[in-house]
């Protein structure tokens, strides 16, 4: 039971007796005893207190005894003998240190106690005989018969001649303080003697003979603070099935909750500023026990060391950039939760949750729903039915100005879950002093609002660089010597926040051992129901959340990548050789090919040739063959994904996620440079190689040519047959109709094609005259064109009669292989056209053939590599999994597992709790 409860206990059973003894000569006593009742009342109360104290110093000495640090775990370790002897020894340790001076204590609140007792039966038994005379006179006025045992400085008993009744109330409330005060002095002691004792226990226990460290188990305010965590990922809403408890601090505005917390974690670990908000989100503090005064977050490995203030700055300039961080939208405050535990000795053991404070004004640079945003927030915590609410009230500030209590009361109308804490009660006392003002607030009859306890603490002076201790030194020594508190208003369990931290630390336990089993039961119903629609909708499927989902992706896109070493090499050349020859086929017809083939002699076809295959080697051709090649690749890894699809045991869900990994893969995937290099070696070598070294080579080098030609050849004809429009047969046929342009440009391409007979040789581009004659021709059919008409029109034509001209070449030179091998041509036939493609081909297969060992040999680890590194990137980013695994198949084993898991955590932690109670 805690020193407030007995306290109270004793001073109304005190007064019970009191009221019992007056009751049975009410009559008798009428006028007198008034007045005679309303003053004892008082000394009454001081003496119940002292009794209630003295039985609460006791039991709390035996609390602390009873309550030593549980040491059997050491006898797995040590023989048995010498566990003995060392918890004997601690325990003697505790007897020595704290027996001497609790002894005094007790001594005097028996003396105390026993003055006490014969006061009240010196009272009953004068007023059983009836004596009032004997207590007052003919006017109502006490004398001085009442022999008062009074505690003096020698723990006598004072004479009633020797000072006034006021006076004796005046010295009987001294010496009660004092004796308070030196209970709570020795108290604080004792505390500070076994936080260090369990310091050293603590640290002692990580060790084992041997050097090896031992594995601690979680505690129980760990676990159960990573049951909120998953609660507040699996219902970031904050929907009613998160009924567990947590202290949340509401209050207004630089109302000093922040500051409260501090106090109770005992350490300055939030960003603080002058009047402006700091509190931007959510902070869950887990306080708990520990060797060392520590923090960390949730997603950190970081210890941040709380007893070093560089630490303290770089903690809190940590907290402040995550508050900044998860603000967004332009908004002022944000929903995240950030999480926090703090860890150290003597601290509560409890989850605290900070909210921005409650405003009135939105001020400039705020978010337009500041205030209503903050309202919402603050509502839905205190919605949980299980929600500890701990109202912090500014003391310096007039009552009314607060907006904190109205939203208390309406969340909590009957008080049940609600700690009212008034803070900066120094000022409220000694700027703006109202005894009966304060006592109402403290008694819960100023504010509409009623809690379960009230509390007075200080967590300041005015000075940001005020260490925990010194405002903790300040605050003890201010309330010794508070006026309320010698008056009586202010009662001693209701200041200090070490008080505090005690009360709220009770009342969350006692409500987290009350709602807990409840809430294991919702979310084992809630499982039940869950995997009965999954066997009904999804029967012959496994429970596969996302991030089960994206491995089994990730396995499936890495085991193509190793599929692509597997390809054979003719397959990858052929592909190569198909990639190039689409690539530079323009290249070569109309900046290689016509234009060497425009020349007179063969001298100048040969030297035309030479030139441009040296530039077209030197500048572009290496960079587009390593494009291709880089093509080539990712189009076999996207075609081996595409033969997945056809698998019977196929998973569409996956397809989005493994074409986003293709197409990152195709933009982030570089060539080795190198490579570059080494084939413009290669390349330049080969072009300039005009040998053909036997028939089956110049055979191939023909049909090579004639291949190419026939395919440019059909481009252009397809060009052609677009510009005329359709054919007689197709416009009766098929209703196709011809455009004007259309018209326009099949007398054109007929125009040109008469001129075209009447050259001796074909020309690349026509002179004037022969421009101006195709115009009067087609001005006579009534058709105006231009000279830019013309000339493109021309274009087309030309290369149609060039490729045709060429393929006949191909024909004529089939069987020329023996003269070219002699060195003389028959005449009128030129063959080296063939030489040409020969050089060609050939350069083109050694490309491929580079092509191909670089992406077997390099390349593909280099994808496989960069792969890994996007599935990384990937992983990380729960929204693009989000994006790209949906449906209902994901959400429901999405939150099937944060239910399985959320339940196994609180059966573990129930079980915990009831091993700590049966221990």
């Amino acid at each position: 039971m805690s020193y407030s409860k007995i306290l109270n206990k004793s001073s109304r059973r005190l007064l019970l007796n009191k009221n019992a003894v007056f009751s049975k000569h009410s009559v008798r006593g009428l006028g007198v005893l008034p007045f005679l009742g309303r003053l004892l009342k008082l000394r009454y109360l001081f003496l119940g207190s002292a009794v209630g104290g003295g039985v609460a110093i006791h039991n709390k000495y035996e609390n602390f005894r009873s309550n030593l640090p549980d040491f059997s775990w050491m006898k797995e370790f040590i023989p048995e003998d010498a566990y003995d002897r060392f918890y004997s020894k601690i325990r003697q340790t505790y007897d020595t240190v704290h027996s001497p001076n609790m002894d005094i204590i007790m001594t005097r609140f028996s003396n105390l106690r026993n003055l006490a007792q014969n006061y009240i039966e010196t009272l009953k038994s004068n007023t059983e005989e009836g004596a009032t005379s004997s207590f007052v006179d003919e006017n109502g006025k006490l004398t001085e018969n009442i022999k008062v045992p009074l505690l003096s400085q020698s723990n006598g008993p004072v004479g009633p001649k020797q000072m006034s009744d006021k006076e004796r109330l005046s010295r009987l409330q001294e010496e009660l303080m004092n004796i308070q005060l030196k209970y709570q002095k020795e108290l604080e002691k004792f505390e500070k003697e076994n936080k260090e004792l369990k310091k050293q226990l603590l640290l002692q226990r990580e060790k084992l003979r041997g050097g090896k460290v031992r594995k601690i188990k979680k505690s129980l305010i760990d676990m159960y603070s990573e049951v909120l965590d998953e609660l507040n990922e699996y219902d970031s809403a904050y929907n009613i099935q998160d009924h567990l408890p947590r202290v949340v601090v509401i209050g207004d505005q630089s109302a000093g909750k922040t500051s409260v917390l501090e106090m109770i974690a005992q350490a300055r670990i939030f960003p603080r500023g002058a009047g402006e908000m700091m509190t931007k989100s959510p902070v869950k503090v887990t306080l708990s026990e520990g060797p060392y005064h520590v923090a960390q977050f949730k997603d950190s490995k970081r210890e941040f060391d709380l007893t070093k203030e560089s630490e303290l700055v770089a903690l809190r300039n940590e907290i402040e950039l995550r508050m900044k961080n998860s603000v967004k939208n332009n908004q002022t405050i944000s929903n995240e939760v950030i999480s926090l535990s703090v860890k150290g000795p003597g601290l509560q053991r409890m989850v605290l949750v900070d909210l921005p404070g409650i405003i009135s004004t939105e001020t400039q640079g705020m978010a337009q729903n500041t205030r209503d945003s903050i309202t919402r927030l603050a509502t839905a915590y205190m919605s949980n039915p299980n929600a500890i609410i701990l109202c912090i009230q500014d003391g310096s500030i007039d009552a009314e100005r607060s907006n904190v209590t109205d939203l208390v009361s309406k969340m909590d109308p009957n008080g049940k879950r609600t700690i009212f804490v008034m803070t900066k009660f120094d000022m409220a006392e000694n700027i703006q002093f109202n005894p009966d003002r304060i006592k109402k607030i403290l008694e819960g009859k100023l504010f509409p609002m009623k809690a379960l306890g009230y509390f007075a603490v200080i967590t300041g002076r005015g000075n940001v660089n005020d260490t925990i201790e010194s405002i903790r030194d300040y605050e003890e020594e201010f309330f010794s010597k508070s006026r309320l508190f010698r008056e009586g208003i202010l009662l001693p369990n209701q200041m200090t926040t070490r008080n505090l931290s005690m009360a709220v630390s009770e009342c969350f336990w006692k409500m987290v051992k009350e709602s807990i089993e409840q809430q294991a039961d919702t979310f084992k119903a809630t499982r039940y129901n869950l995997e009965t629609e999954w066997k009904n909708t999804f029967p012959r499927l496994r429970e596969l959340d996302r991030d089960e989902l994206f491995e089994k992706a990730r396995g499936e896109i890495l085991d193509e990548v190793i599929n692509l070493a597997q390809i054979k090499s003719k397959e990858w050349e052929d592909s190569l050789n198909k990639l190039l020859l689409q690539q530079s086929s323009n290249y070569i017809f109309n900046n290689i090919y016509v234009p060497a083939a425009q020349t007179e002699s063969l001298g100048s076809f040969n030297t035309t040739v030479d030139i441009k295959l040296r530039h077209w080697a030197e500048k572009q051709l290496p960079q587009k063959c390593v494009d291709v090649g880089t093509l080539a690749l990712m189009q076999e890894f996207e075609n081996l994904i595409n033969k997945e699809h056809a698998k019977k045991n196929h998973d569409n869900l996956l397809d989005p996620l493994k074409q986003h990994v293709t197409e990152a893969a195709s933009k982030c995937h570089k060539w080795d440079t190198k490579a570059m290099d080494s084939l413009r070696i290669i390349q330049s070598n080969a072009l300039e190689d005009r040998s053909v070294p036997d028939k089956q080579s110049w055979d191939s080098a023909i049909v090579f040519m004639e291949t190419m030609i026939k395919e440019k050849l059909k481009e252009i004809q397809e060009q052609i047959r677009e510009f005329k429009g359709p054919s007689f047969k197709d416009r009766w046929l098929q209703w196709k109709s011809v455009t004007p342009e259309q018209l326009t440009r099949s007398a054109t391409i007929n125009e040109l094609e008469k001129l075209q007979k009447s050259f001796d040789r074909l020309k690349q581009n026509l002179d004037s005259d022969e421009i101006t004659a195709v115009k009067k021709n087609l001005q006579a059919q009534k058709i105006q064109v231009d000279e830019a008409f013309i000339k493109e029109t021309w274009t087309f034509v030309y290369k149609q009669n060039f490729l045709q001209k060429k393929l006949s070449v191909c024909s004529d030179c089939r069987n020329f292989y023996f003269y070219y091998q002699k060195g003389f041509t028959e005449q009128g036939i030129d063959c080296n056209d063939i030489v040409l493609f020969w050089r060609l081909k050939k350069m083109l297969n050694i490309t491929a053939n580079a092509l191909r060992q670089q992406i077997v040999n390099i390349e593909v680890r280099r994808l496989e590599r960069e792969i890994k590194d996007i599935l990384d990137d990937y992983a990380q980013d729960q929204n693009l999994k989000k994006q790209l695994l949906t449906g209902k198949r994901v959400e429901l084993a999405e939150e099937l597992k944060r239910v399985r898991q959320i339940q196994e955590k609180l059966e573990e932690f129930i079980q915990a709790l009831n091993n700590e109670k049966n221990s």
